[in-house]
């Protein structure tokens, strides 16, 4: 064999190998590129929380960037679990928005002044019970008195030390079931200084609006024939 017919023989010999490998430049790419954000997002998407009690209430709230499907507990605050779903029912969550929103901690919604509505004229005695404050728990803002709750609601983002110190101090009354996609992203919503929360640093700087709000089954489809028809 001479030494031009070996040459190109291993050339092709390479050539055929580096073709059954099936990999390319485009491949070698892909397989830097980290794929941990699209597959935590896919996972969250897909994320469940088992429901608590069959015979617990189920209410959706269908925002601008997705829905928050939630169990309200009413097994243990059924104060808080009943005041949340009339007022859901009336409508009094529809067009409101999340005005709070501290990364790594919670957002908060259901203030009905912040978009001109008329706050309720009742507040609820706490309802505290030994479940944990975590990722996707749904409990009752107030103010230092603890029988002071009404509409106001947050939305934990995770479990930590600050949603831990929320253990029997405010009451825990529901879980998201479906949408801890849309949760985390409300969760890195830009914000800036609150004159609201005297310069905390949680003003949405960009809206987050919960368009509609409606008792639903567990996957979130509305058990109302007219909210179905209008969804």
């Amino acid at each position: 064999m001479t030494r031009k017919t070996f040459v190109l023989t291993l050339f092709l010999a390479i050539a055929l190998c580096l073709g059954y490998s099936g990999i390319t430049a485009d491949d070698q790419d892909k397989k830097a590129e980290d794929p941990k954000k699209s597959e935590i997002t896919d996972k969250e998407a897909k994320l469940e929380h088992p429901i608590r009690h069959k015979d617990n209430p189920i209410v959706t709230l269908e925002t601008n960037l997705g829905n928050l499907t939630l169990e309200l507990y009413r097994d243990v605050a059924p104060a808080h679990a009943d005041s949340f779903l009339a007022r859901t029912e009336d409508g009094f969550y529809d067009s409101t928005i999340i005005h709070r929103i501290v990364k790594g901690f919670m957002a908060q919604g259901g203030n009905a002044a912040v978009v001109g509505k008329r706050p309720v004229s009742y507040t609820l005695n706490a309802e505290f019970n030994d479940l944990p404050h975590k990722e996707g728990t749904l409990s009752a803002a107030r103010t230092r008195d603890p029988n002071s709750a009404s509409t106001q609601f947050f939305i934990c983002f995770g479990r930590n030390r600050s949603t831990a110190s929320l253990d029997r101090q405010y009451t825990n009354y529901g879980q998201l079931l479906m949408g801890y996609d849309v949760l985390h992203k409300i969760e890195e919503i830009p914000v800036g200084p609150s004159r609201m929360m005297g310069g905390e640093v949680s003003q949405p700087l960009e809206e987050v609006r919960i368009l509609k709000a409606y008792a639903s089954d567990a996957q979130g489809n509305p058990l109302n024939k007219a909210e179905s028809e209008d969804s």
